[in-house]
């Protein structure tokens, strides 16, 4: 849902505070209202970082809800469900006031979507090709009503995908030693 009746600056988004603890992404100077997380989305996204720690990658790497900065006609922000960062990123955000990676700063390795109804060309269209264009190495998308997870390896500047469903084991050009099929990332568990 759009807020503003006119196109916000950066700054002026960066300076925005309605008082409430709504989250909001800034989509081509348009202020957008971020829906209400459904319970399956939030667990998800925490069985991921579960997952993710599990792996080996240390807890200061991982981040729920960062907002980043994206290229497209204007500056936009995109509130991901679960970041990767890099070494760099970790290095970029210390001692931030806000936790938002700006456009000089090093861009996420990973990026993890969780698709809520209604937000599916947000998640499929915009989102890809503003993290293409951003050069985030890997971009998944998990959509529990389709009932599949997109993974998106970018490519000299465009995103490969490869979809999976049931129980395919998913693989991830980022974390080579991952253990996780499609369905025990759809159940959260």
């Amino acid at each position: 849902m759009t807020i503003a009746s006119y196109r916000m600056t950066f700054d002026e988004f960066l300076a925005y505070d309605d008082g409430t603890d709504q989250w909001y992404e800034l989509e081509n100077g348009e202020l957008i209202a971020m829906p209400a997380e459904s319970e399956i989305n939030r667990r998800i996204a925490m069985f991921l970082v579960a997952t993710f720690l599990r792996l080996g990658i240390s807890f200061d790497r991982l981040s729920m809800k960062t907002e980043i900065a994206v290229s497209s006609t204007r500056v936009s922000v995109r509130v991901p469900d679960l970041v990767v960062f890099s070494e760099e990123g970790v290095a970029a955000l210390e001692g931030a006031s806000r936790s938002i990676v700006l456009l000089d700063m090093p861009p996420p390795l990973l990026v993890v979507e969780v698709v809520s109804p209604g937000q599916e060309n947000r998640d499929y269209r915009y989102k890809r090709s503003e993290y293409a264009a951003r050069g985030i190495v890997e971009y998944w998308i998990v959509d529990p009503v389709q009932q599949k997870v997109t993974v998106l390896e970018w490519v000299e500047g465009f995103y490969e995908e490869k979809v999976y469903v049931g129980d395919e084991r998913i693989t991830s050009p980022l974390l080579g030693n991952l253990e996780l099929t499609t369905a025990q990332v759809l159940q959260g568990r």
